[in-house]
């Protein structure tokens, strides 16, 4: 009996080393290699060979393993800057805050700040990194000499913020002596101030929403009355307005699904307001970008990707990242309550993740199209659920480790992956 259950390991360990070997045989012929990590040199092998979907979508969301990785950061820059030249890609959306929005496009369009400071127009702190300034700079040299029509503009699609909207809405309204009184203009001061309160049952929102509204309705009617405005100011006011509504409708209903539902809500507005003509990049985490839904396979929570997906079609392409090994950092909380940052050091990828195969291929950097490995791979490696690391906001964080761990269907998840064997930290400009 012993010797039976013997064979059958045997057996059954060859047939799985086998169909490994099928797999990392496909991934050598058939991945894209992507030369190095370095932002500025060319995509050349992918030049040659990129996807035909790829090519003719209008919107393409790069995501990242994790917030804070110096490859994902550079790998994206660099793809960001191969579309601008190659594909017209002039809008730039991050999973960022409308009010970082100001100071960066006066910045990358030749106008004051500079280098050691622009990083701090950022809400969200990952991006402060010199990784994404440097980008930046990138844009703000690409500017240089364009007329408006042809450069490069920042958008932050993100409603986790309402700070200073309600004094951008005050000083419009007094700019134009437009009749709204000062009990409206407090329900705008009160809503950009309203702090998230998690697992609280209110209908807060419910109640100041139609007042805001009402505050669009008297600017839109009074454009109406005087045509001689400026259409451009009245048009991105109304947009913060609706970025306030956003985040008021947020604060009452902290999910998943609303945040990526009003991502959604304010990429199109970009995309229908500035995105006419040419393309845009998004740039936010893997979760928010993937075509299918937050965390683990058939978890139904629909994001971002999936909205842009469902309602662009084929005109959006979902890159996901994943990696093998190296350094994750994490948010740890101290003796004293306070938080603080460790280095995590990944030896090698975890059992039964796609991981765990990827880092056998022959490439240290690779481009996979998943239409092609559905079509083509008799392996089925990338259509088979398997595991993958989900490091968030906080980080690594590996106790315990089935959190981060999630069931995954790449081929239903995005359009393209990119695999990167070995990743370190963003390099920031604060401890």
């Amino acid at each position: 009996m012993k010797n039976l259950l013997l064979i059958i390991i045997c057996f059954l360990t060859l047939q799985i080393n086998s169909q490994n070997d099928k797999t990392i045989n496909w991934i050598n012929n058939n991945a894209i290699k992507i030369e190095d990590a370095n932002p500025d040199t060319e995509l050349l092998s992918f030049s040659d060979n990129t996807p035909i979907k790829f090519s003719n979508a209008k919107i393409f969301g790069f995501g990242e393993a994790s917030h804070n990785g110096k490859e994902f950061f550079d790998i994206k820059a660099k793809f960001f800057k191969h579309l601008v030249k190659t594909q017209g890609v002039k809008i730039f959306i991050m999973e960022e805050s409308y009010q970082a929005e100001s100071a960066i496009n006066e910045w990358i369009s030749g106008g004051k700040g500079d280098v050691n400071t622009i990083g701090r127009s950022f809400g969200i702190q990952f991006w402060n990194c010199k990784e994404v300034v440097a980008l930046l700079q990138w844009m703000r040299n690409y500017n240089l000499n364009k007329p408006r029509e042809e450069q490069i503009r920042f958008y932050g699609m993100d409603v986790q913020n309402g700070k200073n909207i309600n004094q951008e809405i005050r000083d419009f309204v007094k700019k134009h002596e437009i009749p709204i009184n000062e009990e409206l203009l407090m329900v705008a001061d009160s809503c950009a101030n309203k702090k998230v309160k998690y697992n609280e049952s209110t209908n807060w929102a419910t109640i100041q929403i139609p007042k805001l509204k009402k505050i669009e309705q008297i600017i839109l009617d009074f454009q109406i009355n005087n045509r001689s405005c400026d259409s451009q100011e009245f048009k991105l006011i109304i947009r913060a307005l609706n970025y306030l509504i956003n985040y008021t409708h947020l604060t009452q209903n902290f999910k998943t699904e609303v945040r990526d539902l009003k991502m959604f809500e304010n990429v199109k507005w970009i995309i229908d307001n500035e995105a006419k003509n040419v393309k845009a990049f998004i740039w936010a985490h893997n979760e928010h970008i993937n075509k299918k839904e937050m965390n683990y396979s058939g978890s139904g929570m629909i994001v971002l990707g999936r909205h842009l997906k469902d309602y662009y079609k084929q005109g959006y392409y979902s890159v996901g990242f994943d990696f093998g090994i190296g350094e994750l950092e994490g948010y740890v909380t101290g003796k004293n309550k306070s938080f603080y940052v460790r280095t995590y050091q990944i030896e090698k990828p975890f059992r039964r993740t796609y991981a765990k195969t990827l880092i056998e291929a022959n490439e240290a950097i690779y481009f996979v199209d998943m239409d092609k490995a559905l079509n083509s791979d008799s392996t089925n490696f990338f259509a088979i659920k398997k595991k993958h690391l989900l490091v968030a906001g906080g980080g690594y964080q590996p106790r315990p480790l089935h959190r981060i761990k999630v069931s995954k269907v790449f081929t239903e998840t995005y359009d393209g992956l990119i695999f990167i064997k070995k990743i370190s930290p963003a390099t920031y400009f604060y401890n």
